[in-house]
Order: C-alpha cells, then sequence, then structure tokens
C-alpha cells in the first residue's frame, strides 16, 4: 500500500510519499516513489505513484523514452514538455496504454490499477498539480481544496479538510502533510517511513527541499509525541455529552 500527498498552496508545492511497497506480512521492502525530472532552475517535474509498481514503472519508462504526440507525432519526454498539463496528459496516454497491454492479467485476477500526481513548473509557469487516473483522465488542484491524494487516502485526509488552506504557509503545509502520514501509518501499517519529500517555491523549476524521512528523523519524532499529546490534552477539555 501507499500514501502520496501534493499540496498547492499560494507560496508553492509539497509533494511527499512513503517508501513502502507490501507484498504479504513477510515481503515488505523499500521503493522511491516520488521521482523529479529536471530540477534544473527551469523545468522541475515532480511525479508521486501509487498502485500496481509494474503499471507505474512502466508508464513512467515510456514517458522517460518518449511517446508520441498523437495529433504532431512528436516525439516527448520529460525533458521536452512545454507545460505541467503536457506532463500530464502524456503520462495518463503512458498509463492507459500501459493498462491496456494487461487485459489479460485483468482476466487472471491481477490487479494493475496506478495513479500518479504530477505536479511543478516548466520555465516559470505557476506551479500547478494534476492527479492521473489509469485511464489516463486528469483532474488539476485548485484553491478551493489546496491539495490531491492518491493510495491510502482516508486516514489522513480529516486533517487536510481542517488545516489546509490555499493561504498556508509552505511550512506549514510540510507540517500538515507529516501529520497526516502520522495518522495514516497508526491506521494501516502497509504505509511507512521513509517518507520522500519535495518542497518548492511557486513557479520555480528547482526544488527547495528534496530530503527522504527516516525513522530516526527528530523533528518527525517529536512532531508525532507533540501530536498525540495535544490530541489527548484537547479530547479531555471537551465537554461531555449529557446523555
Amino acid at each position: 500500500m501507499t500514501y502520496c500527498i501534493g499540496m498547492l498552496v499560494r507560496e508553492g508545492l509539497v509533494m511527499m510519499a512513503d517508501t513502502r511497497t507490501n507484498a504479504g506480512v513477510d515481503n515488505i521492502s523499500t521503493y522511491r516513489k516520488l521521482r523529479l525530472y529536471g530540477n534544473d532552475g527551469k523545468r522541475l517535474i515532480a511525479v508521486a505513484s501509487a498502485g500496481s509498481l509494474s503499471t507505474t514503472q512502466g508508464a513512467i519508462q515510456r514517458v522517460t523514452k518518449g511517446l508520441a504526440h498523437p495529433e504532431t507525432g512528436k516525439y516527448e519526454n520529460w525533458g521536452t514538455f512545454q507545460s505541467i498539463y503536457d506532463a500530464a496528459i502524456a503520462a495518463g496516454r503512458a498509463l492507459r496504454q500501459v493498462r491496456d497491454s494487461m487485459q489479460d492479467l485483468a482476466q487472471a485476477g491481477v490487479n494493475f490499477d496506478a495513479t500518479l500526481l504530477v505536479g511543478g513548473s516548466i520555465n516559470g509557469e505557476p506551479s500547478r498539480l494534476f492527479l492521473v487516473y489509469s485511464a489516463g483522465n486528469t483532474i488539476e488542484c485548485a484553491a478551493d481544496t489546496p491539495y490531491l491524494q492518491i493510495g491510502e487516502l482516508k486516514y489522513g485526509k480529516p486533517i487536510l479538510d481542517r488545516a489546509l488552506h490555499y493561504d498556508t504557509p509552505l511550512n506549514a503545509a510540510v507540517k500538515l502533510g507529516l501529520l497526516s502520514f502520522d495518522s495514516t501509518m497508526r491506521a494501516n501499517l502497509a504505509v511507512g517511513l521513509p517518507i520522500d519529500l519535495m518542497v518548492a517555491e511557486a513557479g520555480a523549476g528547482q526544488a527547495r527541499t528534496n530530503i527522504r524521512i527516516e525513522e530516526s528523523d527528530d523533528y518527525y519524532l517529536e512532531l508525532s509525541q507533540l501530536w498525540q499529546q495535544k490530541l489527548a490534552k484537547a479530547t479531555d477539555e471537551l465537554p461531555l455529552p449529557s446523555y
């Protein structure tokens, strides 16, 4: 199981992904699910993946090698897209192609569904964030709900709904994202540390932060402990029911 978040606020873009893969309780390993392309000051494309590893690997490799544009026939890849929208649409085509090539596996009961988050900025355009479904369709993140999730999303959604807004500062968005992960990991052992984190300022073609948060990370450990303590205290301070 996987959990990935993309948060698009006024100050910029935050993307986070866990690294745990789970093929049973005796087969758990670490795998990078957040990748950066370009990251050279002019072009930043961040791609987070959830679902079938074979599907996401196949789709990402297809885009890396180059996909023919359906109208122009010109081959495009992560290094040639003119906008984040173009990158998201191409990623959707790649997912659809891989999915269609695996129809025989579907009849055998193999689940090859996958989703992607594609975000960033190319040539100074405003930062954008898209969710790409395995059917190839996309939706774009908007200011009214400034985040998108893929994977095991239900446990970490409430805190984002309550506390994340378009005007939330970038560092505060990182904090909320980590709390969302903390809630998810407490509820589902198939999601776990390390967490890959990318932070980019609005319109930036290079990440300000690109790190892996390990199990021994001091800030994450302190945040998790304080959050648990403050939740318990707040619960105690709430009025008791009359029935």
